[in-house]
C-alpha cells in the first residue's frame, strides 16, 4: 500500500498520461519537431514545495511555450488538439469563469433552492481544501518530467486538488438537490454528474499541476463531505433563510476564517482565493436571508417535484436575457468595487494601487477581496433579480 501511495505521489504517472495524450516537452524524443526555437531551461520550471519560491505567472501562445517561475522557459509540443482543448476546457470549469457564470446562472434560471445549496456546499469544500494546502504542504509534480501548463497556481501546493474538489461537490450538490425536485432519469444526472467531475480531475494531470493521489484525495474529501453534510442540508437552508443572526454570522466567521488563514514561509494566492470564495458565499448567503425575509419566501417542500417545463424559443431568449443582464451587472460591481475598496486601501495604508507586494499584505487582501466578491455575491442574488423584476423578465 505504501509503494502504491508513493507511486500514485510521484511525477511519473502525470507524465505518462501527458505523453499518452500526445503533450510532449520538445527536448524529449518524438517532439524534436517543435517549431520553437532555443533551449529550454529545467529543473526551475517547480514551484510550491519544490524549490519554496514564488512562481510568477506566464501564459505561453499555443505555439508551445509556457513562462514560470524565476524566467524559467518550457516548450512543448501538442500532437494531439482534440485532448489539448478537451482538457483546456474541462480545466477552466475550476476556475472563476466558471463559478461566476454557472451559479449565478443557477440561481436566475433554474432553482433558488438548488443554487443556495450548491453555494454552501463549494464555499465549505473549497475553504477545506484551501487550508489543507497549507497544512499538508505536499509539492506538485516536477518539471521535468512533467509539462506545466499553467504556472499562476505552480506557487500553490498540491494536495489535495481543490479543481476536483469543487468538480466533485458542485455536480453531485447539484445532482442530489435536484433529483427530489424534478423528474428526470437518476442515471442520466449521475452520469453527467460523473463525467463533468472526471473531466475536470483528467484536466490537473494533463495540465501538470496535481499528482494522481492529488486528484484522488480531493474528490475523495468532497465526496465524505457531501456524505456527512447531506443529512443536515434542510436545516442548513432553513436556518440561513429564517434565523435572524444570519447575516451577521455569514460576515463575521468567514472574516474571522480569513484573517487566521495559516502562515507561510512566503507568499501564495491560496489565502487570497479563499477569501475571494468566502466573500462570494457570505454575499450572497446574505442575499438569501434578505430575498427570504422582504420577498417572496423561497423555502419550498423538499417533496414537491414537477417535471422541467417544456423548452421553448421563448424560454430560452428568457433564460439569456436574464443571464446576460445578469452577467453585466455582476462583472460591473466587481470591477466597481475593485477599483474603490482598492483605492480605500492604498489611502489608508499609504501605497499605490499599482504595488504588487503592498496588496499582498494581510490588512490589505483579506478586506480588498472579501468587500469586493462579497458584493457581489450580493448583487448576483438582490440586486439581478430586482433588475429581472423591473425588466419584466420574471
Amino acid at each position: 500500500m505504501a509503494r502504491l501511495l508513493r507511486t500514485l505521489r510521484s511525477s511519473q504517472p502525470v507524465a505518462r498520461f501527458q505523453r499518452c495524450c500526445g503533450l510532449f516537452p520538445t527536448d524529449e524524443e518524438g517532439g524534436s519537431g517543435d517549431p520553437a526555437e532555443g533551449p529550454r531551461e529545467r529543473d526551475v520550471c517547480n514551484g510550491a514545495g519544490a524549490l519554496r519560491r514564488p512562481a510568477a505567472v506566464g501564459r505561453g501562445p499555443l505555439s508551445g511555450v509556457r513562462s514560470g517561475p524565476q524566467g524559467c522557459v518550457q516548450k512543448y509540443v501538442v500532437k494531439n488538439y482534440f485532448y489539448y482543448y478537451l482538457f483546456k476546457f474541462s480545466a477552466a470549469l475550476g476556475e472563476e469563469i466558471f463559478y461566476i457564470t454557472f451559479l449565478p446562472f443557477t440561481y436566475w434560471n433554474i432553482d433558488h433552492s438548488v443554487s443556495r445549496r450548491m453555494i454552501i456546499i463549494w464555499s465549505i469544500v473549497m475553504y477545506i481544501g484551501q487550508v489543507s494546502k497549507d497544512i499538508l504542504k505536499w509539492p506538485r509534480p516536477l518539471s521535468p518530467p512533467v509539462v506545466k501548463l499553467e504556472m499562476k497556481t505552480d506557487a500553490e501546493y498540491g494536495m489535495p486538488s481543490t479543481h476536483a474538489m469543487a468538480a466533485t461537490s458542485i455536480s453531485f450538490s447539484f445532482l442530489i438537490a435536484t433529483v427530489n425536485q424534478y423528474k428526470y432519469p437518476f442515471e442520466l444526472g449521475l452520469v453527467a454528474a460523473f463525467v463533468f467531475s472526471t473531466l475536470v480531475c483528467l484536466s490537473r494531470l494533463y495540465t501538470g499541476m496535481h499528482t494522481v493521489l492529488d486528484v484522488i484525495g480531493g474528490a475523495l474529501i468532497s465526496a465524505v463531505l457531501l456524505v456527512l453534510l447531506y443529512p443536515a442540508w434542510d436545516m442548513i437552508d432553513h436556518l440561513l433563510l429564517t434565523s435572524p443572526f444570519c447575516p451577521l454570522l455569514c460576515i463575521v466567521v468567514p472574516l474571522v476564517l480569513c484573517y487566521n488563514y495559516p502562515k507561510l514561509d512566503y507568499y501564495s494566492p491560496t489565502r487570497g482565493d479563499t477569501t475571494t470564495i468566502l466573500g462570494a458565499g457570505a454575499g450572497a448567503t446574505v442575499g438569501f436571508w434578505l430575498n427570504n425575509q422582504y420577498a417572496a419566501p423561497a423555502y419550498t417542500s423538499r417533496n414537491f417535484q414537477l417535471g422541467f417545463p417544456l423548452i421553448t424559443s421563448k424560454i430560452v431568449v428568457v433564460m439569456l436575457a436574464r443571464f446576460f443582464v445578469g452577467i453585466f451587472v455582476v462583472l460591473l460591481t466587481r470591477q466597481l468595487m475593485k477599483t474603490v475598496v482598492l483605492g480605500m486601501l492604498g489611502y489608508q495604508y499609504k501605497f499605490p494601487i499599482g504595488d504588487l507586494e503592498a496588496r499582498r499584505r494581510l490588512e490589505v487582501e483579506v478586506p480588498y477581496k472579501f468587500i469586493t466578491y462579497s458584493s457581489v455575491g450580493f448583487s448576483a442574488t438582490v440586486i439581478v433579480p430586482l433588475l429581472h423584476k423591473l425588466l419584466g423578465l420574471i
